[in-house]
């Protein structure tokens, strides 16, 4: 027994997001060698890792990617693998090819992304209060927002590591005589753990350790360098030791104010709300003991956008529900309405209750499936209470009517919601990313439709025959049911005897009516595929969010490429509407798809619809603030509803020769920057800088006793410092490195020619055998299934197509004269554009397949399902027409399911119409008049349940967000934008569909007695 109460619960606990946890298992392998170059990195870590990964059960793409001292692999796998057998497989395999990667490499580690592991929310601490305070406090909340059981992972921007620094003064080693060879491996020596092992004595076993470890500054500071006499050289004679901080690489920024950013990454199928509340909780416990000074806040907060969208999307539920309501009581009566009206909450119990057995979530996918499903619900009792008021309107007592229809009516309406599911079952299976993205509508459905199915067939039934009650009070309704059964259904008045007399007419000529239909299918289509507005992905809908990405080139450091994104900054901050900008320096998520020359990203967060301007208009201001900053691209990006993509146009070249890259990407650069509408344009080739590359003449070396190694580790302490070990003070969350380098005003070019290395010879200059040169720097090295890939991105002006623009490239590429070597790919929208096509397609035919199927095992007759699946292919007239009235582009996704979605519904007149005509056949009844009389019993529910579903659509349709708690009425909510597509090609879909059902399927009927 399940009650009200059940669904309330299920409903509130169950896990609600805004997107659909995309779960395609990508599994990350990452490799760090210190100092490597991105061809080296591509060649001694790549290589041995691609060989080894290659053929893993399941895995579709493999994209890799060399950095200077980095490397890392992708490997994606199909759609709804096991994405622990596929962490497992690749952990396997990255253990076999650890043996051929180099020495100095670090252990590779491996992980999980997942395209649903995006920030939740944002928790930025500021104040006026010292810089090592405040990272003691972000490290500290990281910790414990961490240790909330729906979250997964937090990344901390605009902090700093810790860290020892040994700064060697050059002049007194060279005056003591020590070489940096000597210093770095007393340390090293120094910095060690030695378990001696165990003494037996024969009175006893004791274990003996030998402790080596540094825990402190000072021990580093009293290291014996150098010993002569009774003389001792300590490292604080030659250095300065400080604790300190590694070099900035990142900045962080909220409204212009210095800042450090907690990004919360949540679990798959948590639930959102409930996240984001569980971390303002304890950071407002938490606040309570902060110093003074300190700010917190909160951007890009996930649970306000999705509580806004499920309160659209429930609103538009509450509305259709109303709606079809008002339809029904018009047109039933109130009590027979109230009857029809319980499938509706049944359905949804059964439904809700589903999804929270099968732990799946509730987010704007299913929600609109509830809101298709409205006027669906009550198809199939409407039936039922139809016939059984025609049955008492006859004189029959209300159980026995009801027992009628429910027995009579059984096999047409499984029949019809049978075909409904078919149309939508292989949605089921619909790989890739979009597939993952929309799979929640078809399970909805099913539950939903299944849930209707019980409802209309044994609950409505049961509670008919007691409180079921006859039509009688209106003489008219009585009349006309009475006459449809028995008497001359021309001679009725009003709607139904004038279409009576119609049907009579035009049943006699039906290859006219025919041919008329097949005209009008014709003439539709051709003119739409010559005035049509193209075709698109996803329908383009507003959010709240954007970002701005800052692009700039040269080998800048990190404060210059501060000062830039501060310019960008502060044009920004000046734009009204936005609500947040939360600025990011420097850091930046390697080998995932950005260009390499972006220095910064500004994450906006605007103000609600209500309270701003459009968001284009927002993003054109933007535009032209910093549209003519000196060396600096600016690149928008709005957040838009749906799975994300990346660009509009993407070009993957692909080569196993890599110089016939750069000539193929500079001619397709060339194209899409004389193209109009497109914005945005990037590639991936190397940025213009230069490196210092330090030539070791090794022959030469020799003489002098010195080796690269040697040359490499004096080198480093003029960069980054060489690390010589790791030391944990009780203050300190993790291990803190050890790093010896030169003092900043040694760490320059220059430094680099009087460098001196230890040899047998005493200190040599390695300026006499080393040459310093310069050379065009090597970015990020790119290859896709073992060949070096070089991509093209761009995006597309407001109002132009993307599609349009790949086409024209397509054929600009049929005589641009491209290396044969080099290998095209559309990535991308191009990419899942098709692939979705290619799908729907078969999706299309399969859902066709098995409803014929159904329907001659129903009919027991080629012809009538054949009559029936044409009604089906001439229903996409009505999604034409309305694409053409409402001048939209035919969306791949949106309209190619609402084109399946219409096939399902609009067999379901069809059968019962059918249904009722073979069984006044059997009776013994004339063709014709068997035709016409069935479209007279049969006129009131078709009508009555297209408009039901109709009317359950209607808000969608007109992007209204009616709240009826608040009386608000909104216009073109971000949900309405994203679904109205898919609502308007059913709505006009199965408007057009009702008039093949009451003239074109009668005709089709009528056909074979004429021509007999």
């Amino acid at each position: 027994y399940v009650n009200a109460d059940d669904v309330f619960h299920a409903y509130i606990t169950i896990p609600k997001e805004n997107n659909p946890d995309i779960n395609i298992p990508l599994v990350y392998v990452s490799m760090i060698h210190d100092g490597i170059s991105p061809e080296d990195a591509e060649r001694l870590l790549v290589r041995p890792m691609e060989k080894e990964l290659t053929g893993i059960d399941g895995l579709t793409e493999m994209r890799a990617v060399a950095l200077e001292g980095w490397a890392s692999v992708t490997l994606e796998f199909i759609a709804g693998f096991d994405a622990e057998q596929a962490l497992l497989d690749v952990r396997e395999k990255v253990d076999l090819a650890k043996s051929e990667l180099p020495e100095d490499t670090e252990e590779p580690r491996v992980s999980e992304v997942n395209f649903g592991l995006f920030p939740i929310v944002v928790v930025t601490l500021s104040g006026h209060v010292p810089e090592r305070l405040l990272f003691r406090m972000a490290n500290e909340l990281e910790d414990r927002i961490e240790a909330i059981p729906s979250v997964l992972d937090v990344d901390i921007v605009g902090d700093r590591e810790e860290l020892l620094e040994v700064l060697v003064d050059p002049a007194r080693l060279e005056s003591y005589g020590i070489s940096g060879a000597e210093l770095l491996n007393v340390v090293t020596m120094n910095n060690r753990l030695v378990a001696a092992g165990v003494i037996d004595t024969g009175e006893g076993r004791f274990a003996i350790k030998v402790p080596g470890l540094l825990e402190s500054a000072e021990d580093v500071f009293d290291l014996p360098i150098k010993v002569k006499d009774d003389a001792v050289v300590t490292l604080g004679d030659l250095s300065s030791v400080r604790r300190t901080f590694k070099d900035r690489g990142s900045y962080a920024r909220i409204n212009g104010e210095p800042a450090i950013a907690l990004e919360v990454k949540k679990r798959l199928g948590e639930n959102v709300i409930e996240a984001v509340a569980h971390v303002r909780a304890l950071i407002e416990h938490d606040k309570k003991r902060w110093p003074e000074g300190v700010k917190v806040r909160f951007s890009q907060d996930q649970s306000v956008h999705i509580r806004n969208m499920l309160h659209e999307l429930q609103n538009n539920v509450v509305a259709a529900v109303i709606l079809v309501m008002v339809v029904v009581v018009a047109a039933l009566g109130l009590r027979t309405a109230g009857l029809v009206g319980l499938a509706i909450p049944g359905s949804f119990l059964f439904g809700i209750l589903a999804l929270q057995i099968f732990g799946l979530t509730i987010n704007m996918v299913v929600l609109f499936a509830l809101i298709l499903a409205v006027g669906l619900l009550v198809d199939g009792a409407i039936v039922v209470t139809e016939y059984a008021d025609r049955k008492m309107a006859e004189g029959q007592p209300r159980r026995a009517a009801y027992a009628l229809a429910a027995k009579r009516m059984a096999w047409p309406i499984t029949a019809s919601t049978a075909t409904t599911l078919a149309a939508f079952l292989p949605l089921l299976f619909w790989p890739g990313l979009v597939g993952e993205f929309m799979k929640f509508m078809p399970i909805t459905l099913v539950m939903t439709l299944t849930g209707s199915l019980l409802m209309a067939l044994l609950f409505v039934p049961t509670l008919g025959g007691l409180i079921g009650r006859s039509v009688a009070g209106n003489a008219a309704t009585l009349k006309a049911l009475a006459v449809a059964e028995k008497g001359n259904v021309t001679a009725l008045g009003g709607f139904t005897g004038w279409y009576a007399r119609l049907l009579s007419r035009l049943v006699r000529t039906p290859f006219r009516v025919i041919g008329l239909a097949v005209g009008v299918l014709i003439a539709v289509q051709g003119y739409y595929a010559f005035a049509g507005q193209g075709i698109e992905l996803f329908p383009k809908s507003e959010r709240n969010f954007a970002k701005v990405y800052v692009h700039a080139r040269g080998n800048l450091s990190i404060d210059e490429k501060d000062v830039l994104v501060r310019e960008v900054e502060n044009q920004i901050l000046q734009v009204q509407g936005i609500k947040i900008a939360y600025a990011r320096v420097g850091k930046t998520n390697r080998g995932h798809g950005k260009a390499e020359d972006v220095i910064g990203t500004l994450n906006l967060e605007l103000y609600d619809a209500a309270e701003r301007l459009p968001v284009d208009t927002i993003m054109d201001e933007i535009r032209s603030r910093t549209g003519n900053m000196a060396g600096i691209e600016v690149e928008l990006f709005v957040d838009r509803m749906g799975p994300r993509t990346g660009k509009n146009i993407q070009i993957a070249v692909l080569s196993p020769s890599p110089e016939a890259l750069r000539p193929t990407v500079e001619k397709f650069r060339a194209k899409l920057d004389g193209m109009a509408g497109v914005t945005d344009r990037e590639d991936s080739l190397p940025l213009p800088g230069i490196e210092w590359m330090l030539d070791v003449d090794r022959s030469q070396a020799g003489k002098f006793g010195a080796d690269v190694t040697s040359v490499g580790n004096v080198v480093k302490l003029v960069t980054n410092g060489v690390k010589v070990g790791e030391y944990r003070p009780d203050d300190a969350k993790d291990e803190v490195d050890i790093r010896v380098r030169y003092p900043l005003g040694d760490r320059n070019i220059d430094e680099l020619d009087q460098l001196r290395v230890q040899t047998v010879e005493g200190l040599v200059p390695i300026s006499n055998f080393v040459e310093r040169k310069a050379r065009p720097k090597v970015g990020a090295l790119q290859r896709v299934d073992g060949a070096r890939m070089i991509k093209i991105q761009a995006n597309t002006a407001p109002g132009v197509l993307p599609s349009d623009k790949v086409a024209e490239i397509r054929t600009w590429m049929e005589t641009a004269n491209l290396d044969e070597r080099a290998f095209v790919v559309f990535k991308g929208e191009d990419e899942e554009e098709a692939k979705a096509s290619a799908f729907l397609k078969k999706a299309f035919v399969v859902a066709v397949f098995i409803m014929a199927v159904i329907l001659v095992t129903q009919f027991n007759s080629f012809y009538h399902a054949f009559l029936i699946l044409t009604a089906v292919v001439m229903s996409t007239v009505g999604v034409v027409l309305g694409l053409l009235i409402t001048g939209k582009p035919f969306g791949i996704i949106m309209n190619g399911i609402g084109v399946i979605a219409l096939a399902g519904i609009v067999v379901n007149n069809n059968i019962v119409l059918i249904d009722t005509y073979t069984r006044l056949k059997r009776e013994g009844m004339e063709t014709l008049e068997a035709i016409v009389r069935t479209g007279a019993q049969r006129l009131r529910p078709v009508v009555l349940t297209t408009v039901t579903t109709v009317f359950g659509l209607l808000p969608m349709v007109f992007q209204i967000n009616i709240d009826f708690i608040q009386r608000n009425v909104e216009l073109g909510a971000s949900s309405a934008q994203f679904w109205a597509p898919l609502a308007t090609s059913i709505a006009f879909g199965l408007a057009f569909a009702t008039v093949l059902t009451l003239v074109v399927t009668p005709c089709l009927l009528a056909a074979p007695a004429q021509v007999a």
